[in-house]
């Protein structure tokens, strides 16, 4: 079903109720692979999430490259982090990064860089292991270089990266995969009720880093992110909405970069009945963000 990209959140649910309790029993493919389908799917399962840890920490010496690979995207991806298996993970990979798929170390990188890893030295061997595979790598691949070397470069701006000589090069491959983004009707109508508000601004902004913006004051770093439903994570059970680990990584280091941003996220833009409604939550939301929008005289 993850794989096939088909909306099954009920489904989701009720296998993550019924793996908590047996994923002792699974083998390491299937403890990367569940971990896997459900960021894929974008389901938010903590428990879950949490039991697969607990689990292939102890067997980590079981999982393949990929395995590695897969279950490092996973859990960053869910948002989910578990210091003693990524700790294992960053331990067990260095020595085998040479045998890493293309995929595999962008995977590992990104995911790295996404749960805030502390330590440069996961990332110096990452970068010497990829450069020597950039030929051969796609577009999403670079772009996720792309970012861990910008975290990197945010986090250690004094030590050498073998990533930073590539620097045009990610970038130029992000902003490629930037551009198969389509504006949204959300999107549009967001940026309607902002120009009702007297809030003048540029859509779809690209930052010095290459990092596309929805709604965009660039003069004052001031931005509008209308997120809709794959920017997030579902919790069937709840019926609750949590931000994925890629939006909070984009968010994180846009953060660090100057940038004040404002998330609407669709569930809440959606609530509104009327322009007026949607008006008055643009409004607050940006009083919160620590912003206030005047209405035009």
């Amino acid at each position: 079903f993850a794989t096939a990209g088909v909306d099954a959140p009920s489904l989701f649910a009720a296998i993550a109720k019924t793996a908590v309790s047996r994923v002792a029993d699974f083998d390491a493919q299937g403890l990367a692979n569940t971990a896997w389908a459900f960021a894929t799917a974008g389901v938010d399962a903590p428990q879950l999430f949490a039991a697969i840890a607990a689990t292939a920490e102890m067997r980590l010496d079981e999982f393949n490259n990929q395995n590695l690979a897969n279950t490092a995207w996973a859990f960053a991806t869910a948002c989910v982090d578990e210091p003693r298996l990524l700790a294992a993970i960053a331990d067990a990979a260095p020595s085998r990064l040479a045998d890493f798929s293309a995929q595999g170390l962008a995977n590992t990188a990104w995911a790295f860089a996404c749960l805030d890893w502390k330590d440069p030295r996961l990332f110096v061997a990452l970068a010497e292991a990829s450069a020597g595979r950039m030929t051969t790598m796609s577009d999403e691949e670079l772009s996720q270089l792309h970012f861990a070397s910008l975290y990197f470069r945010l986090e250690w701006p004094n030590q050498s990266f073998a990533l930073s000589r590539f620097h045009e090069t990610l970038q130029a491959a992000h902003e490629r995969c930037g551009l198969q983004h389509m504006e949204s009707q959300f999107q549009r109508d967001v940026s309607a009720s902002l120009d009702r508000l007297g809030w003048t601004h540029v859509c779809e902004h690209v930052t010095a880093e290459g990092i596309s913006l929805d709604m965009v004051r660039p003069a004052t770093k001031e931005a509008f992110e209308a997120d809709g439903p794959s920017h997030f994570l579902r919790d069937e059970s709840s019926r609750r909405y949590v931000e994925n680990g890629a939006t909070r990584f984009k968010t994180r280091l846009l953060r660090r970069l100057g940038w004040d941003i404002v998330s609407v996220p669709f569930f809440e833009w959606r609530a509104g009945a009327s322009e007026t409604d949607k008006d008055a939550y643009l409004r607050a939301k940006a009083t919160i963000n620590g912003r206030r929008i005047e209405s035009p005289p």
